[in-house]
């Protein structure tokens, strides 16, 4: 009784303390029944090339953020929960070595580990949390590719529209099919559709994937029919469900890396060789979910 004590106030502090990294900006994390994972720095591929990001993985949703000031101060938090996570492995790249996709309904992206072991570590842990979550709550594993938003190809990767090769310059910038992911020119992206799980309100699409959202297309200008959107008012803000905010950041992040800590939450918990653990964290009683 008097551990289960002492690891709830441990617990309270972790995430107190994550909590007071993004200050006023963030949302609140502390809730009964949660349980601060692990946290570490993964680099994440933006529009602009790979950025370091904090990522803090809690027994029930992933949270992670820009990096301000290093361990002190966070920005743009985002909060995923895990029951709407997808993952999947993939071979190292260039750019990023020990990279891995991650799915949401909302934004998909790809994120690499300091090394491989880290990236086995960040996969099962999210995976075993995951399943743990669904299982607990009674939901269907529903992985279709169409429950998941479309990965955004860096626009370091083409030098010309992806539909009709025009080349970019000032005057013709890239753009992001909110449906395919590609990168393509204004001409080749006039079309707006409602894509449900990304935005309340029509998004940009590229011409060959309009009939592929017809539907919804209609259903997005009906529903903007008669009303004017205007950038950064209150209609132009998507409501979206709790947790979910707006596409990343593109702030200019220096390249920053610690080890990734994990806090043991079962007894017949393993730890990677790697994993820096402070000693008070590493014997902490049994605690469900």
């Amino acid at each position: 009784m008097e551990e289960q004590l002492i690891f709830t106030i441990q617990n309270r502090e972790r995430i107190q303390a994550v909590e007071s990294t993004f200050g006023r900006t963030g949302k609140m994390l502390l809730k009964p029944g949660r349980i601060l994972v692990g946290e570490g720095c993964l680099s994440k591929l933006c529009r602009r090339g790979p950025k370091p990001k904090a990522f803090f993985l809690f027994n029930d949703i992933l949270v992670y953020g820009s990096i301000m000031v290093p361990g002190r101060w966070n920005n743009n938090q985002k909060i995923i929960p895990l029951e709407d996570v997808q993952q999947e492995d993939l071979e190292d790249g260039m750019a990023m070595p020990n990279q891995w996709l991650i799915r949401t309904p909302r934004k998909s992206f790809y994120v690499s580990a300091a090394s491989p072991e880290e990236k086995n570590a960040w996969m099962g842990r999210i995976e075993q949390y995951k399943s743990l979550l669904v299982q607990a709550k009674g939901l269907p594993s529903d992985n279709s590719a169409e429950n998941f938003a479309a990965t955004w190809i860096p626009d370091m990767a083409s030098a010309i529209c992806m539909r009709c090769s025009k080349r970019f310059n000032v005057a013709n910038r890239r753009h992001h099919c909110r449906k395919c992911g590609y990168i393509v020119c204004r001409a080749c992206s006039k079309s707006r559709a409602l894509i449900p799980n990304i935005s309340s309100r029509p998004v940009r699409i590229c011409q060959a994937c309009v009939s592929s959202v017809h539907e919804g297309k209609e259903q997005g200008m009906q529903r903007a029919k008669g009303k004017h959107w205007k950038k950064n008012s209150v209609e132009d803000t998507p409501t979206l469900r709790e947790y979910e905010t707006s596409s990343d950041d593109e702030s200019c992040e220096q390249g920053y890396q610690v080890p990734t800590k994990w806090f043991k939450s079962t007894e017949d918990e393993d730890y990677s060789p790697y994993c820096d653990i402070k000693p008070e964290h590493r014997n902490p009683p049994v605690s469900g979910l």
